[in-house]
């Protein structure tokens, strides 16, 4: 049984569809990231990062209990697993882990600061704006001329690499960007959406979310209690 701490954010549905992909038993612990249970103690032993989602595997590698987090991590250790969506061809396993890596360090960190600047920041900065709203159309392209050659983003073969990034295309009206601009990116965005288990995964917590409009849920997520010492 794993134990899963989530919110219904991009990061969170990479690993709610993994699991949904896989058929592995879990249950759902809600962090409820404008409350503040990123903070709690009991959750930064096994996320020091204060960052969701988590996890804790009770039948580890060894078969003790094993804890995660970093869900790109947390994507590959679920493949190594199950023996799922991360290919055995060593070129397509290396392409998958590169498009992994394009997530984890651009897609994810750049389009959620076009989501911030454009939509959360309490001051409309123009440069920032433009230049997060270029930059997460930049990325689109990048996987728009990807997605022209090859029916998956790391190669004919559904991976845990498009598990991390098609949550992040979900809202790509408040990253600045006109999805129908990209009909490669498009055909790709909608064959996933719908996979029955990528639907399922979507749905987990997701009558949970709610917008982030109170001074509280800002103050945990862009405030100082970001940068308390704990």
């Amino acid at each position: 049984m794993i134990d899963l701490y989530s919110w219904p954010t991009p990061n969170g549905h990479k690993i709610h569809i993994m699991l949904e992909e896989t058929g592995l038993p879990y249950r759902v612990h809600p962090i409820d990231i404008g409350a503040g249970d990123q903070f709690r103690p009991e959750f930064l032993k096994i996320s020091p990062n204060n960052k969701m989602p988590a996890m804790i595997d009770y039948d580890g590698p060894d078969g003790k209990p094993i804890s995660m987090f970093e869900s790109g991590a947390m994507l590959l250790y679920l493949a190594s697993k199950t023996g799922k969506f991360l290919p055995e061809d060593i070129r397509d396993r290396w392409s998958t882990l590169q498009w992994l890596m394009f997530q984890m360090g651009g897609v994810g960190p750049m389009l959620g600061q076009a989501h911030h600047f454009l939509i959360y920041a309490p001051e409309k900065i123009p440069y920032a704006m433009q230049r997060y709203a270029k930059e997460a159309n930049r990325l689109y392209g990048v996987m728009d001329r990807r997605l022209a050659e090859s029916k998956f983003i790391a190669c004919d073969e559904y991976t845990i690499a498009d598990m991390a990034i098609m949550p992040w295309l979900r809202s790509y009206k408040n990253q600045g960007v006109e999805m129908d601009e990209y009909p490669h990116v498009k055909r790709w965005f909608d064959g996933i959406a719908a996979r029955p288990a990528v639907q399922r995964g979507l749905a987990v917590l997701a009558d949970r979310r709610r917008p982030l409009i109170d001074d509280k849920a800002k103050a945990m997520l862009f405030g100082a209690a970001q940068y308390q010492k704990r």
